[in-house]
């Protein structure tokens, strides 16, 4: 008699085994080297702008009267309003204070490098958005020098940063070499954090997953309400750069305007943003596929070993 084997059909992969799909379907990330040149060259390009800009003092001063008297005319609140907030508390000032100084940079440096590991699409629209704002504030900064309110005698301000600390300005605009201190308008610290708000609301927009539409319905109004909270960075933003007496409220006006021009012009692609939106939603429908495959698997019990035995045929013959 003869005895032979055949191998039993090949056992399925396992449902957590099976790949997921990328988070960022097909978008191209562009090259990190390049990216990390244009970033660091566009900054300095702004850094040695600013200085040019810098030493127009009498000018600077008739700018900033002008500036003061639109914003009586316009009905603007007095920047006081706010600064007088502040000084109710040593705490409070001081705090306003550091984060003038400290989040600013790194808080847009953290948002770039966020979009671009986790929403490549995004972060190249957000990128040349801020480049096209920062160009154009730089050339208002060459063609409008503008002292800062807490430099001026009209306005009775505070000057928070030297007072109580900390300031990243000098004692005296004409010896500063840091910083050019007559470049108020338009205030990119404002400018940035709306940019930065407005970027991490477009990219945490929730995906619609076609097989999950229930699960959509009761996830989505949630996140949608959580994003909006992103806008609490330009708030505070505003109301530190105001209450320190580092930028009038037609700073943060005309930069607002800047940056709606940007957006106008340079659009997120639409196609691209729902490809990467699409990878999302693949994403978590495979990690849901994968958590209900694991289970199904456990419950067939001794059925799955049974199939995984070698069937024996003719072995009796």
């Amino acid at each position: 008699m003869e005895s032979r084997t055949e191998p039993a059909e090949a056992e399925p992969e396992p449902a957590a085994a099976i790949r997921r799909p990328s988070p960022h379907g097909t978008a191209a990330r562009p090259p990190l080297v390049r990216e990390l040149l244009l970033v660091v060259g566009l900054f300095l390009v702004y850094k040695v702008g600013r200085q040019l800009a810098d030493g127009h003092t009498a000018e600077a001063f008739r700018n900033a009267n002008r500036v003061w008297d639109w914003e009586r005319t316009l009905h603007l609140p007095g920047e006081g309003s706010v600064q007088g907030a502040l000084l109710h508390s040593d705490t409070l000032v001081h705090l306003a204070n550091t984060y003038y100084a400290t989040v600013h940079f790194p808080a847009t440096v953290a948002f770039l490098v966020w979009m671009y590991l986790r929403r490549p699409v995004h972060y190249v629209w957000a990128r040349r958005v801020l480049a096209v704002v920062t160009a154009a504030a730089l050339a208002l900064h060459l063609t409008f020098p503008l002292a800062p309110p807490r430099l001026l005698a009209a306005a009775g301000l505070v000057d928070t940063g030297q007072v109580y600390g900390p300031t990243v300005y000098g004692a005296h605009p004409a010896t500063d070499e840091m910083a050019n201190q007559f470049a108020a308008m338009p205030s990119l610290h404002f400018g940035w954090a709306l940019m930065v708000a407005i970027g991490l609301i477009a990219a945490t927009r929730p995906p619609v997953s076609h097989h999950h539409p229930d699960r959509d319905a009761s996830r989505r109004p949630l996140r949608s309400r959580l994003r909006w909270l992103w806008l609490l960075h330009p708030l505070l933003t505003l109301l530190v750069i105001v209450g320190t007496a580092n930028h009038y409220w037609l700073d943060a006006i005309v930069a607002t305007a800047l940056l709606g021009i940007a957006l106008a012009v340079i659009r997120l692609p639409r196609g691209a943003a729902a490809t990467e939106a699409h990878g999302l939603a693949a994403a978590d429908e495979a990690s849901d596929e994968a958590d209900g495959g694991a289970g199904n698997s456990g419950g067939t019990g001794g059925a799955g070993e049974k199939e995984s035995v070698p069937e024996l045929v003719g072995a009796r013959r």
